[in-house]
């Protein structure tokens, strides 16, 4: 008997909030839509820039090559390749104006890649 009077309650409370819905006032209508202001043009392509394409300069010797690579015409590094054996990069040094030997362009920079979580 009880459950049946609980049931009864809650089915007058709901019929009794939707009539009150079905004579609530409408709800205004949105204001009107404004035009979009005109696009920009895109910003320029860097990729197609010259002046920050490298220039490379290839020298044929008996028992190595070099690459010269400049970029706005300062020498970065040079790519030598030896007849026999792996290449090496002679890198400029920017602070003293040398060139430091490295036998890859990795800067070493290990970013941390930790799990954390799995599920």
């Amino acid at each position: 008997m009880r459950s049946l009077r609980s049931s009864l309650g809650a089915t007058c409370v709901v019929a009794a909030f939707a009539m009150a819905m079905a004579h609530a006032e409408p709800a205004p209508p949105p204001p009107p839509l404004e035009p979009l202001p005109e696009a920009e043009p895109p910003p320029p392509e860097i990729a197609n820039d010259p002046e920050l394409e490298p220039q490379v300069t290839i020298v044929r010797r008996d028992k190595e090559t070099h690459e010269e690579y400049r970029i706005g015409g300062r020498l970065v590094w040079i790519k030598v390749t030896p007849q026999y054996g792996k290449p090496y990069y002679l890198v400029a040094d920017a602070a003293h104006g040398t060139f430091i030997r490295r036998d890859s362009l990795d800067t070493g920079l290990r970013v941390p890649m930790w799990l954390l979580f799995t599920f």
